[in-house]
């Protein structure tokens, strides 16, 4: 009997609707007519166990016990799902073939094969397990996939980068929690203060972004614009470039902060003659954006309808399992595998008949045509989201159903189409001996942005300005120069979009020069399918707090920032595990060499913790039914004791 262990019954159902027929449903299983059968987790069935599970005196909160590090790691059954367990247990037992079907993911991969390892398979069984990547639900789909089963061993890396993220988790959450939990307490602070590896360091991003916006001083500033006029009597307008003597006048961004400079050079370019001393035309081209990553859908999705991240894979997650109109949203990739091009004629074609409103008014999509996206060499266990092949009826979805699957498909047409096309021309004038510049786009051909709406094509804006031709020693005029004021803008409060744009590129943030040069571009915070839930978490613990569009830190938020190192705070250190958990992914590292490092930083930081007292929290109130109430076990040490079930809420 060959066992399909799928992630979820969702997946279970979508494998058993391809197998031979008749069917046959039993509790928490499903047979097929050849006597194979297909199982499923629903999501993790085994947790990590808690620290009173490895000593019961943890079960306190005491300082002395930090940190708590496990010599042999414990699993233990989930309560609610013990009974889908033991189903698994019966049915690996009769199994002769198990294939590992959760989903292509690192999750995906550690949350099947923990099960099988706790079961306890072992030997040739173990060794022959195979693996299953679905990404898209549809039985055409599910059948290719059970044609190209792999060896699940190659996987092992993908599990071990899960596991060590797990374990991080768990060490760094439960000690630091505990560690300042127990520290605040003595100075009054009532609550739990719940520190994790990812969610610190992200609400450390918006505590210091409030901070510049509230201490920030604007200042006006000047620009001067000559407006040009040939002798056809054609106008243009370039603007002033300060040259070296200006320095002093100026700040670090080399904005003039001297009104009396710039009203002087209104004076000396007005009625005056200009000759054009460089004129530099391109024609250039732009590719297609790629189909999209989960991160990237949201952040346009954020941008676009003003969803947030958990939305988003809400929204997606309903699409791929209920209604089987994309592929796996999880995905960190957006990139697809050169095989899926014969697919696509299909696709394009449900895509028009579903949403034909898509290529409505603009040129037919070019099957033939091959984009960068197809790249074997950046696809590993998933590919980027993409439309399947099923006609949508857009009538039977929600509102943002129909907007993310617009969105999606959008995306995916647009590998179909050439090129966008433009010129772009850079003029330099030269007045009364100081430099004025200008730039100006002219499209050529819209190619795939005939797809998209053209009050999205924001970048344009700024190269709205028609030139006259011009040609280098060209003499023109210079008429009635303008004097524009402007003040300097704080930065802007983070929102759905900033943020999840922070945390795929947290490079940006980091603060360490030598750490920003191991980084690479694709290294982020967090991972693409805890993201959304990390962001919603330090809403629900009372962190941050939404001011219409914008994310902005609480109170409490702030005392926590502001009571920690800067290490805990700031994306580094977890940018380079991050960094590392992705290179144990591609076989440049082991397990060992990133738990060994993790843990005597830890330790560094307990002792940091102890040191000191978090102060900044001190007349501070605690969010109300944001956590368990904590229990005392000794009445003399109240301030260091606590039910150990609070352990389960301060993961990541």
């Amino acid at each position: 009997m060959i066992l399909y262990i799928a992630e979820k019954p969702s997946l279970g159902r979508a494998i058993a609707e391809v197998l031979p027929k008749p069917l046959k449903k039993g509790d928490g299983f499903i047979t097929a007519a050849n006597g194979d059968c297909v199982s499923w987790c629903v999501g993790h069935l085994l947790e990590q166990a808690e620290p009173d599970s490895y000593d019961a005196v943890y079960k306190s909160w005491k300082f002395e016990h930090l940190p708590i590090i496990p010599t042999q790691w414990k699993m233990k059954p989930k309560p609610k799902t013990r009974s889908q367990l033991a189903v698994l247990r019966g049915l690996v037992k009769k199994a002769s073939q198990l294939v590992n079907a959760g989903d292509p993911d690192r999750e995906g991969q550690l949350l099947v094969d923990e099960v099988i390892a706790h079961l306890g398979v072992k030997g040739d069984k173990l060794n022959q397990t195979q693996r299953l990547l679905i990404s898209d639900l549809n039985p055409q789909a599910v059948k290719r996939a059970l044609g190209q089963l792999r060896s699940n061993r190659e996987f092992i890396p993908l599990s071990t980068s899960a596991l060590a993220r797990s374990r991080a988790d768990w060490l760094y959450g439960m000690n630091m929690t505990r560690a300042y939990t127990i520290q605040g307490r003595k100075v009054g602070y009532q609550g739990v203060l719940s520190v994790g590896r990812v969610q610190t360091p992200l609400l450390g991003l918006v505590v210091r972004r409030d901070q510049e916006i509230a201490n920030f001083v604007s200042k006006p500033f000047y620009e001067v614009l000559a407006n040009l006029i040939t002798e056809e009597k054609q106008t243009f307008t370039a603007k002033w470039q300060p040259s070296e003597p200006c320095q002093p006048y100026m700040d670090e961004e080399g904005r003039v902060l001297a009104k009396g400079l710039a009203e002087n050079v209104v004076q000396r370019i007005t009625d005056q003659p200009a000759r054009v001393t460089k004129v530099i035309s391109k024609s250039k081209q732009q590719a297609a954006p790629l189909p999209y990553s989960l991160s990237a859908l949201q952040i346009d999705a954020a941008k676009r309808f003003s969803m947030s991240a958990k939305a988003v894979l809400d929204t997606c997650q309903a699409l791929y399992e209920k209604h089987k109109l994309i592929t796996y949203p999880r995905s960190d990739s957006r990139y697809l595998p050169k095989e899926q091009f014969a697919l696509a004629p299909k696709v394009i074609d449900a895509v028009q008949k579903g949403a034909s409103e898509l290529t409505q008014g603009v040129a037919e999509p070019n099957p033939t045509l091959r984009s960068k996206a197809w790249n074997d060499s950046k696809v590993d266990a998933h590919h980027a989201i993409i439309p399947t092949e099923k006609v949508a009826n857009l009538g039977q979805l929600s509102q943002g159903e129909k907007q993310i699957y617009l969105q999606v498909a959008r995306q995916y047409l647009a590998q179909f189409y050439p090129a966008y096309q433009f010129d772009e021309t850079e003029v330099e004038v030269e007045i009364q001996k100081g430099k004025f510049k200008t730039k100006a786009k002219q499209d050529k051909y819209l190619g795939w942005k005939q797809l998209f709406p053209a009050s999205s094509n924001k970048e344009d804006e700024s190269a709205q300005q028609k030139l006259p031709h011009l040609i280098k020693d060209q003499l023109l005029h210079s008429g009635q120069a303008s004097l524009i004021e402007k003040k300097t803008q704080p930065p802007k409060a983070f929102t759905d979009a900033t943020l999840l744009s922070a945390m795929t590129g947290i490079g940006r943030y980091v603060t360490d020069p030598e750490i920003r040069k191991i980084l690479k571009e694709t290294d982020g915070l967090g991972t693409e399918a805890t993201r959304a839930g990390i962001i919603e978490l330090l809403f629900k613990r009372g962190y941050l707090q939404r001011q219409g569009k914008a994310i902005i830190s609480t109170q409490v938020g702030q005392g926590l920032i502001n009571s920690l190192p800067q290490s805990a705070t700031t994306p580094d250190m977890t940018a380079l595990w991050e960094s590392h958990l992705n290179a144990i992914c591609r076989k440049e590292t082991k397990y060992q060499s990133f738990m060994m490092p993790l843990i005597d930083s830890l330790t560094q930081l307990i002792t940091q913790a102890g040191e000191q007292l978090p102060t900044s929290l001190q007349g501070v109130k605690a969010p109300q039914g944001r956590f368990p109430k904590r229990r005392s076990t000794n009445k003399r040490t109240s301030s260091s004791t606590s039910k150990d079930n609070n352990d389960k809420k301060i993961r990541k």
